[in-house]
Parts: structure tokens; sequence; C-alpha cells
């Protein structure tokens, strides 16, 4: 959807997973890359310039942060602060990070755990790469009828979230 999102306002994008010989239920990795110009590279990102973090108990078992571009974007998937997760010493490498608790977004708006949605609508909020019409636009085009609307308003619930975190 963030691929879709991007589409929506004209630029390129391209997503795609990485996944492993793994077992059922490991972390799998996914890529999106997104520019105002024609991307031709096809590999894995070694620096990303951003990171959603949808497991938080991934947070002290992997190193999600490998890579992590100076001053790059962190999201989580968490009501909990960056203190509680034990992560304030990656403030000394980025201070765009935030946490939104997505997953109870998802369930108070689509009743299922499901927080990509809400995550979508956290990221254009922190980044300010992508508008919330954009988000809601590529939600309800994966999505339609009212389970469209739902990941919709859970999106949008995310992004209020944000805004209002970073005025406070």
């Amino acid at each position: 959807m963030l691929s879709i999102a991007a589409f929506r306002e004209g630029r390129h994008a391209q997503a795609f997973p990485s996944f492993g010989s793994e077992r059922t239920g490991a972390p799998v990795v996914a890529y999106c890359r997104i520019d105002d110009r024609e991307i031709r590279v096809r590999e894995p990102i070694a620096a990303p310039d951003a990171l959603i973090i949808q497991d938080p108990t991934l947070l002290h078992q992997v190193d999600v942060f490998s890579g992590l571009a100076p001053q790059g974007f962190v999201l989580i998937n968490t009501g909990r602060s960056i203190e509680e997760l034990g992560l304030a010493d990656l403030r000394a490498r980025t201070d765009r990070i935030a946490t939104v608790p997505a997953t109870e977004l998802a369930l108070k708006h689509v009743k299922r755990p499901v927080p990509n949605a809400a995550l979508l609508g956290a990221f254009a909020s922190l980044t300010g790469r992508l508008s919330m019409k954009a988000v809601v636009d590529a939600i309800l085009e994966k999505f339609p009828g009212e389970i469209g609307r739902a990941n919709a308003a859970a999106a949008s619930e995310a992004f209020e979230r944000l805004v209002h975190a970073e005025a406070d």
C-alpha cells in the first residue's frame, strides 16, 4: 500500500518482500523504494532511510537498526515509549523516531490485529513524504467497501496521534 500511495502522488515506487528459508512465523523483511525518478536498481536496501517495525518483540533479538541512514525515520508498532522499549540511545542516531499502537488501532477499527494500514498513516505523519489523501486512496483501492473504510479510519487515527504527539 505504501508503493500505491506513492504512485497516487505521481512518484515512482517499487515494493518487494525478502523471504529466507526460515520456519513459519520467522521475521520477514520487506522493502519499498520511493523516488521522483524512475527506479532501476532491484537489490535489497542496505541503508534504509526509514524503518517500520511491525513486531516490537524483534527489537532486542535482531539488529533491526542495522544500516539505518543517518537521521533516518523509525516507526515502531507499540503503545510503549522509546524509553520504555530500552531504545533511548537510538535518539543519538535519529530524533525522527516514533511509536504508535497500530495493532490496537486495527483492533478498534478493523476488529482484527492487522496493523499495516495504521502504520502507513503513522508513517505519512512521521515523514511528511506522503499525503493522508494518498494513503486513504491506496487503502480504499486495495480494500474496497467496509473493510477499506475501517482500515482508512485506523490509518487516519494513527496519523492524527503522531501529529498530536509532535505538538505536545
